[in-house]
């Protein structure tokens, strides 16, 4: 039996039973069992590594990565043309753009780089059409636009997030509040310091038990569900914002587009016409969460033109410096920073002060 039959079978069996707290227990199981036959199928046994799809992985430039999925023809390539002056093949028929092709934009002085991935199709989780390449390049991106079309409704959007859930993507989600500790010995040992409406410590067990793990700390400080539980035990989860695009919105009337705009992180564009882009922008901008840091020569003013640009949760004088060069940090003395992150300006601060967007640094050496 292959695997995809394997899955499929579970599935089944999971559309068949009745959801209720009797159940509830066979259900985490079965979905156990479903994560561990998804894992397989993103990562095959054994063997030498083959041939891969060529032209695939791109390297990572600039300070941002973003990637563009959705089904063939819905204006990916035109989308990524328009906004970053690239050529990538632009056709009326399906499937145009059969490798992933890079351009880069700067917006507030931050290098970005955008991904046009190939057209999505269903089933591409279980490995069908370029689907397992594309959605591994979507793995290493720092923010996902889902490109829909506004004249194919929602339906497509659910099924995108369909396959990237497989793969392991999560969006715009934060990652579950469970502590998981494998033990060498002494049994499960299970905490849970808020009310749980779907686990309970037999449930736990169990799934752990498809983990072939006998002996674990789970500590849930949130009324978490199986898929969390298991989320945390696969441990390979990447948690991505994300961007729904809906293009061709020069198809539709005012008033549904009204609607639309009530849609939660939604933005509506018309790559052909460009029309919405810098709303777009502003949008990517907000969820990449960057924080630009200035940096000033002694004596001289500070250079604006060229931000050090750093991810919203490592913004230290120390990261700063290793982003510069890793020899750095050693040769620091202290730095003196203007602006938002420190009371007096400039202010005397060490290698652990945490920077805030548009400080301007100065780093004196020993």
């Amino acid at each position: 039996m292959s695997i995809l039959a394997k899955i499929a079978e579970i599935e089944n069996e999971m559309a068949r039973t009745q959801r209720n707290k009797a159940t509830a227990h066979h259900l985490g199981l079965l979905k156990a069992r479903l994560a561990k036959l998804r894992r397989e199928l993103i990562t095959p046994k054994g063997g030498s590594g083959g041939a891969t799809g060529e032209g695939f992985d791109v390297a990572k430039t600039g300070d941002a990565r973003i990637g563009f999925v959705g089904f063939p023809s819905v204006g990916k390539s035109t989308l990524l043309s328009n906004l970053a002056g690239v050529y990538s093949e632009v056709a009326a028929y399906e499937f145009t753009t059969l490798t992933t092709v890079p351009g880069v934009i700067r917006y507030k002085g931050a290098k970005i780089q955008l991904l046009d991935l190939p057209g999505i199709i269903e089933g591409a989780k279980d490995g069908k059409g370029r689907g397992r390449q594309v959605i591994a390049v979507a793995r290493t991106c720092n923010l996902i636009l889902i490109v829909l079309d506004v004249l194919k409704p929602l339906g497509h959007k659910k099924l995108i997030e369909h396959e990237l859930e497989g793969f392991g993507i999560r969006l715009n989600k934060q990652p579950p509040n469970i502590g998981f500790k494998k033990k060498d010995k002494g049994g499960i040992n299970f905490t849970a310091t808020c009310a749980q409406s779907e686990l309970d410590a037999e449930t736990v067990k169990s799934i752990l038990a498809e983990y072939k793990i006998h002996n674990a700390d789970i500590t849930l400080r949130s009324d978490s569900t199986a898929d969390d539980l298991i989320d945390v035990v696969e441990g390979n989860r990447v948690y991505i914002p994300c961007i729904y695009v809906l293009n061709k919105i020069d198809q539709i009337s005012i008033e549904e587009l009204d609607i639309i705009y009530k849609v939660p992180h939604c933005v509506p564009i018309s790559a052909h016409h460009r029309w919405n882009f810098d709303d777009l922008l502003e949008k990517m901008w907000d969820y990449l969460k960057l924080v630009r840091i200035y940096t000033k020569p002694k004596g001289q003013l500070p250079d604006y033109t060229s931000p050090v640009v750093l991810p919203d949760e490592r913004t230290s004088v120390e990261d700063f410096c290793l982003k510069i060069h890793k020899n750095l940090i050693k040769e620091l003395k202290y730095a003196l920073v203007w602006g938002s992150s420190v009371k007096h300006n400039p202010q005397k601060v060490g290698k652990d002060h945490v920077l805030e967007d548009e400080d301007v640094i100065q780093l004196v050496k020993k």
